[in-house]
């Protein structure tokens, strides 16, 4: 089980030896276990303000498949294009951002724990990647229905946690919310 604020303190190592901090420096620190923390992201980017952007679903949705049929196929390590590795933040930006998450770290840390472990191995993980590629093919629909994309986004923030965590129980959450996304869609597409 990996912690949330361990993975902070990774990525502040980062920020301590460099100027700049790249996508790259932070997934190579993160190491192979890198999926969960970018659904993470996304998820945080989808949940946020952001996701009113106009064509923000469709780029995100974009980004969810990249990883997810990543996941499928049975990569260990997240490839990435060069244009996104290659963006980077300066240090002080990234430590301030980093403050900030570390209080609500600790608090999500103390929640999170292996349970229903099964959920989030092998033939578990499979089904979370298979549903994210769902998740990425209906992200250009989210943007016609207001707030799917932000329920979306918290069903991939979740979903990142539980693979970090090994927590089952935080993946069937997930599910239930993009199911409950997906019905609202459809009741407003149809």
């Amino acid at each position: 089980m990996q912690k949330l604020e361990q993975l902070l303190d990774r990525v502040g190592d980062l920020a301590h030896q460099n100027e700049r901090v790249s996508i790259e420096m932070v997934i190579d620190s993160i190491g192979s276990r890198s999926f969960g923390p970018l659904l993470m992201l996304i998820g945080i980017t989808l949940f946020s303000p952001l996701s009113g952007i106009p064509g923000m679903s469709f780029f995100m949705g974009s980004f969810v498949l990249l990883v997810a049929v990543q996941m499928l196929i049975g990569r260990k390590n997240l490839w990435l294009p060069h244009f996104i590795l290659n963006r980077s933040i300066e240090h002080s930006k990234l430590q301030k951002a980093l403050a900030w998450l570390s209080k609500p770290a600790r608090g999500i840390d103390r929640i999170l724990k292996p349970r229903l472990t099964f959920l989030v191995h092998r033939g578990g993980s499979y089904a979370i990647a298979a549903l994210c590629v769902v998740v990425g093919f209906f992200m250009p629909f989210m943007e016609l229905v207001p707030f799917s994309s932000s329920a979306a986004g918290l069903s991939l923030l979740i979903l990142g946690l539980s693979l970090m965590a090994h927590d089952g129980l935080l993946a069937l959450l997930a599910i239930i919310i993009f199911s409950a996304t997906f019905s609202l869609i459809a009741v407003n597409l149809l």
